[in-house]
């Protein structure tokens, strides 16, 4: 897969067939628009392009900046496994939203990747004050001859699958939900950092992880079953995400006890962290033995799911 960061990083391109948004998450919604995509370019013989970009634009417009299902790296690699040619990454500026629809496409995507069709979700809109609406487009592709297809909703139960609508149940502690939605596990890549050690007092060694894209949406505190990829291993465990009450700290913590014993230092190493399953509420224990036969009965249910996910 080609990726070109920036407008004028752009080869000259004959034609294409493309898809415009921000993606974030790659959920099974946005997976029905990308499998159009590359089926169309597969079946007329040319590439299948999708423009996104960076940083998201509610980061750049939005008093409340938004938290990111995936990190760019993440986006990147799913859009290469989901056979797209190429993937146009343009820095998203007040500049740029200050274009109109219209003039976004004349002085960009036509004269640039020369688009014969055109593939869009059936609520995304661009543009300033998002004007390039589905039945913007629909005018707009008839005028210049270009093909469009507007893809509808994917459903979960009834309600249609969305990046928002997947944040909610990320930071509310439904990722198993969440990642349904998704179409695989919610997770993200961490950092190995020091931590203060209390996990090897109570013969639960931990590693202190960071997340490595610093707009990361997090899920909420509590403690979860998790799978992580590091060195080419995976290794089941379990994760406690929050402020560590029994110790009577306040800052946000998240620790990883990997089941496998002969994983020892993995100080600066990059973790893949996966959050399976949320066990339970964080919670604040009267001593340290409470917490330590609270954490023999996570373990044992934790080790439980693990059988039943190792089978799948």
């Amino acid at each position: 897969m080609e990726k070109y960061f920036g407008i004028e990083e752009i080869p000259p391109i004959k034609n294409s067939i493309l898809t415009i948004g921000t993606f974030d998450g790659l959920h099974r919604g946005h997976q029905e628009i990308l499998k159009h995509l590359v089926s169309l370019g597969q079946g007329k013989g040319i590439n299948s392009i999708v423009v996104t970009f960076n940083p998201h634009p509610r980061q750049i417009l939005s008093n409340n900046k938004i938290l990111l299902i995936q990190s760019l790296e993440q986006k990147l690699k799913i859009l290469e496994e989901l056979q797209v040619n190429i993937v146009i990454v343009i820095p998203f500026t007040l500049a740029l939203s200050k274009l109109s629809a219209k003039t976004f496409l004349d002085s960009i995507i036509k004269p640039k990747l020369n688009p014969e069709h055109i593939v869009l979700g059936y609520d995304h809109h661009f543009g300033k004050d998002r004007e390039g609406s589905p039945k913007f487009m629909e005018n707009y592709c008839e005028e210049n001859h270009i093909g469009l297809d507007i893809i509808n909703p994917v459903s979960d139960e009834g309600n249609k699958i969305s990046s928002t609508g997947i944040r909610d149940l990320i930071t509310n502690g439904f990722v198993r939900r969440a990642s349904f939605e998704l179409g695989r596990v919610f997770g993200f890549d961490t950092i190995v950092v020091h931590g203060k050690g209390r996990g090897h007092l109570l013969n639960y060694p931990t590693a202190n992880i960071i997340p490595v894209e610093k707009n990361q949406l997090l899920p909420k505190p509590g403690v979860y079953f998790t799978r992580g990829r590091v060195n080419g291993h995976q290794l089941y465990g379990m994760c406690n995400f929050g402020v560590r009450p029994t110790f009577s700290e306040e800052e946000l913590i998240m620790e990883v006890h990997f089941f496998n014993p002969d994983i020892t230092d993995l100080y600066k190493h990059k973790v893949y962290i996966e959050f399976l399953e949320r066990i339970r509420d964080e919670k604040k224990f009267k001593s340290k033995k409470d917490l330590k036969e609270q954490l023999i009965n996570d373990e044992t249910l934790c080790k439980n799911l693990q059988r039943k996910y190792s089978q799948k």
